[in-house]
């Protein structure tokens, strides 16, 4: 009791202390005390903010000392305060600002401040910069701005204002800074703000704005930087912005411009970077830009612009960055491109451009960057390209280069990635790779280069990704220093030729694919394998490999894909392979393996073909082991015969016990065709089972059922005309011989030469679209989607020929009861298109180009649906069907969107970034133009690169 009394008689005689303080405390701190009670500050920025014992001199400013307050020089008057990056938040009242008429800078930029922008903010009327920027300011941009006659720079970027620009800004005479972007402002741009007299700086970018850009800007005689683009905006660009004859730096990138480009532009002889990438700009280059000496980066990317590059270009001594990637523009690249002496950087991408690239490029510049690929260019590497010494990317894949490369390519000791696959090169390959400090991708494939995998690829100390496959001429064996690369990661040799043996394994702890199918590989799989701990997938299928298959492999605790087909292996599968909790794809088909099957559900789901041919090789899904009781060859066979014949006997009771039974109800003949996963049901014990069920028969498809012996079954029903029969009937074994962990399994379909009905797995548990909104935390979302993408990778690359899922939506990926994803519906769209004829009636013949185009086409609707189920998982369902229309958002006004979606603080980086990449992916998956998109394995690659950091998930069974 008597500490409580001392306690309270200490806090009274501090509260009277204080009191006696606050009392001469002069107005300025008073008010900056006052402000600080309604800040939140969690990281005591502000704690020299209080008034000291003692005292001051008369007239002087307590506060003259605190962080961010800036005074005169007699201390007498607050002159400036900078709350700048100091972690601070809360809602400001504004009430304080009327005791400061002498502040003339206040700077609370990178804060967490919120709320409506203090009104009070205009009572500075001293103030001459005003930056709230990289706040959470919200709701519409108060009036009374105007009452800041003397502002200069007044910056509100990166925060939540709505509603239309303030008009009233305009007013402003003596603005010199203008920055609203990065806000959801939304409307047209006033015309008002052509009026400026003084503004130098106008930046209106990463907004909702719409209608079209105001020719009044053009007015604008004193800007000399103008960013309005990542908007929404209609029309093109008006030709009155060629009079903004002081322009340095125009941005209208992202903003939805149709039309041309004016010629007029060409009158911004001040001009150093003009921006107008991703719109939907057509027509072709206006020759006059040789005007714009200045110029120095140009991107006009991403659009639709047609034509050749223009020879004046030539005239552009200082541009540095030429950018027209994803365009329709052809015809051949001017010879006097390669004489511009700053040119590093070159992106022709993406269109139509023919003939050879300049002999001398890179001979007069220091070129740092040269992308042409996805051309019709031909004739050899330019011999300079290097010379410059800074080259670091050179991208020239799907094109018709040809010929030997020149072995001064060597010299580009600064490359770091080298990309020639899908052209014509021949010859060996000359590459010294102990030349290469920095390189970290190298991709050969798909040329026809001889002489074998280079010896000191392993010298190569950064390197990660090593393709060479799809060089028929290539031979040679695998160096024995291969596995020695330090870093590398993927090994891709397919299709060349190579034969020897397998060299042991070393060194080899950072390879997680490796791909050696398609040559004359023989020996023996090394058991040394299991040096290489971080392998994902190995594909040695069609080879000469003989031996048993190492348990070695087994151990390898990451690895999902594993093809052994096509061999000469022998023995068993070893049992380990049962107890992997990573396998998802094995296959051992078309060896001479023998024994039984491990009894593990990991094996025993496996497909079917997985296991084919191997004749002496038995259990699920193959054919029972317990044949081999049965005593010697001599006696298997005979009560194989005989046990044949019974079941010959037994068949054709069946059938006519069938016919008779069904020619009550119909006179067309059931079939049934079971997949792995049902049992082995005749159409009879099915159509039995429907009598049995209260629901009707047929079903009204999609519908479940239980079949025989309790399982339910989801029943979908299609048409076909008799002669479409084969073809369909195709088509639907191949669905059932499609497994993956991440596929709705298709059990088997009843059909007469009219009608099938086909059996899927039922999963209750729901489906995507009625869970879309459901609070997950980031590692669920992220395992729903690299669910999903790893069936769809299944489905477009390791089915062969590729099958489209062709109805990729939410509500087509069901879960189980795990709440692992699986996609249903997958090729069902293509099914019902080869009932109704409307794709050539052929076998899957990959040389049907007709039929090719149409599983392409498909392909990438896939890819694009993908993207868009990233975008409603990341938003809880928010952002539904968004597609092309999220291109156009400012990136940064999306990202901190999803981040608040997912509730993802600024203190976990990690997961912010981790976001980010999902996000990035999605956004390359929506991409307008089909063929810019990723396909889904480089899709999974990206996803794959990191493991989501938050709470432990519920292990998989």
């Amino acid at each position: 009791m008597k500490v409580f009394q001392w306690l309270c008689f200490n806090l009274l005689l501090s509260s009277s202390l204080l009191v006696v303080v606050m009392g001469g405390v002069d107005p300025y701190s008073e008010a900056l005390l006052s402000l600080k009670s309604e800040i939140i500050d969690e990281y005591s920025s502000l704690e020299d903010w209080f008034v000291p014992s003692g005292g001051k001199p008369s007239g002087e400013v307590y506060s003259c000392s605190w962080s961010g307050v800036k005074c005169n020089k007699n201390s007498t008057i607050v002159i400036g305060l900078n709350l700048s990056l100091m972690n601070l938040g809360g809602v400001l009242s504004g009430r304080q600002f009327s005791v400061f008429p002498e502040l003339s800078d206040l700077n609370i930029s990178y804060n967490s401040f919120s709320g409506q922008l203090p009104v009070g903010i205009f009572d500075l009327t001293s103030l001459r910069s005003l930056d709230i920027s990289r706040n959470n300011f919200s709701g519409s941009f108060p009036g009374g701005v105007s009452g800041l006659p003397n502002l200069v720079v007044l910056d509100a970027f990166s925060n939540s204002f709505s509603g239309p620009l303030p008009v009233e800004i305009s007013k402003l005479e003596h603005l010199k800074v203008l920055n609203l972007a990065g806000s959801y402002f939304d409307g047209p741009i006033p015309s008002e703000y052509g009026s400026f007299k003084s503004l130098e700086f106008l930046h209106l970018a990463g907004n909702f704005l719409t209608g079209e850009i105001p020719p009044e800007l053009g007015k604008l005689k004193t800007v000399t930087h103008m960013e309005i683009g990542y908007n929404s905006y209609e029309g093109s660009i008006p030709w009155q912005l060629g009079n903004m004859s002081e322009l340095q730096y125009l941005d209208i990138a992202g903003a939805n411009l149709s039309g041309s480009i004016p010629k007029e532009l060409s009158n911004l002889t001040k001009l150093q970077s003009l921006f107008l990438f991703r719109n939907r700009i057509t027509g072709l280059l206006p020759w006059e830009f040789n005007k714009i000496i200045p110029l120095t980066n140009l991107d006009l990317s991403d659009n639709q612009i047609t034509g050749p590059i223009p020879e004046s270009f030539a005239e552009l001594k200082n541009l540095r960055l030429l950018s027209l990637f994803f365009n329709e523009m052809n015809g051949t690249v001017p010879e006097r491109i390669a004489v511009l002496p700053s040119l590093d950087t070159l992106f022709l991408w993406n269109n139509f451009f023919s003939g050879s690239l300049p002999q001398t490029l890179g001979r007069n510049s220091k070129l740092r960057w040269l992308d042409v690929s996805t051309n019709s260019f031909s004739g050899s590497i330019p011999p300079d390209i290097c010379t410059g010494g800074v080259l670091f990317k050179l991208i020239l894949f799907s094109n018709h280069f040809s010929g030997s490369l020149s072995p001064s390519l060597s010299n580009c000791s600064s490359l770091v990635r080298l990309r020639l696959e899908d052209n014509s090169f021949s010859g060996e390959i000359p590459l010294k790779f102990s030349h290469f400090p920095e390189i970290t991708y190298v991709d050969l494939s798909r040329n026809k280069f001889s002489g074998g995998i280079p010896i000191d690829m392993s010298q190569a100390s950064k390197l990660q990704y090593f393709n060479i496959s799809n060089n028929p001429e290539l031979g040679g064996m695998i160096p024995a220093q291969t596995w020695s690369s330090p870093l590398l990661q993927n090994l891709s040799a397919s299709s060349c030729n190579i034969s020897g043996d397998i060299p042991p394994f070393q060194s080899c702890k950072s390879f997680t694919v490796i791909e050696l199918h398609t040559n004359y590989l023989s020996g023996t799989i090394p058991k040394s394998i299991s040096n290489c701990q971080a392998l994902q997938s190995v594909i040695l299928s069609n080879n000469d490999l003989a031996g048993q298959i190492p348990e070695e492999l087994a151990s390898l605790s990451d690895l999902a894909v594993l093809d052994l087909s096509h061999n000469n292996l022998t023995g068993p599968i070893p049992a380990k392979f049962g107890k992997s909790s990573s396998l998802v794809l094995l296959n051992v088909s078309f060896n001479d393996l023998s024994g039984s099957i491990p009894s593990e559900k990991a094996l025993r789901s496996m497909d079917r073909s997985s296991y084919t041919g191997n004749s002496n090789l038995c259990g699920a899904p193959l054919k029972p082991c317990s044949m081999a009781i049965l005593g010697n060859k001599s006696t298997g066979k005979l009560i194989l015969v005989l046990l044949l014949c019974a079941a010959v006997a037994v068949l054709i009771s069946a059938s006519v016990l069938w016919i008779i039974h069904l020619g009550k109800r119909t006179n067309r003949q059931w079939k049934m065709v079971s997949f792995t996963g049902l049992p082995q049901f005749t159409a009879n014990d099915v159509l039995r089972s429907f009598d049995s069920n209260e629901a009707p028969w047929p079903p009204p498809p999609p519908a479940s059922a239980v079949l025989p012996t309790g399982i339910t079954v989801l029943v979908k029903k299609i048409e076909w005309d008799p002669k479409k029969m084969k073809i369909v009937s195709e088509f639907i074994t191949r669905l059932g011989d499609a497994r993956h962990g991440n596929l709705i399994r298709v059990l088997g379909f009843c059909h007469n030469s009219h009608t099938a009905y086909i059996f899927y797995d039922y999963l209750p548990n729901g489906n995507l679209g009625e869970k879309i909104s459901a609070q997950r935390d980031w590692a669920a979302k992220y395992r729903i989607i690299l669910g999903i993408a790893k069936g769809l990778c299944f489905l477009h690359h390791d089915c062969f020929p590729t099958i489209p899922h062709g109805d990729l939506r939410s509500s087509n990926i069901v879960f189980d009861d795990n709440m692992e994803p699986h996609l249903a519906e997958f090729g069902f769209k293509h099914l019902t298109q080869l009932t109704k004829d409307s794709v050539p009636s052929t076998r899957f013949r990959k040389e049907t180009d007709q039929f090719n185009d149409v599983i392409k086409e498909e392909v990438y609707m896939d890819i694009y649906s993908f993207g868009e189920i990233i975008l409603e998982i990341l938003s809880n369902g928010r952002l539904t069907n968004a597609g092309v229309g999220i291109q156009s958002k400012p990136r940064d006004v999306l990202v901190r969107e999803i981040y608040k979606d997912n509730e993802a603080a600024s203190s976990n980086v990690a997961v912010q970034e981790e976001i980010k990449v999902v996000l990035e992916v999605a956004l390359l998956c929506t991409r307008s133009r089909p063929s810019d998109r990723p396909s889904m394995e480089d899709a999974l690659k990206l996803l794959s690169r990191f493991k989501p950091q938050s709470k432990k998930l519920k292990p998989e069974s």
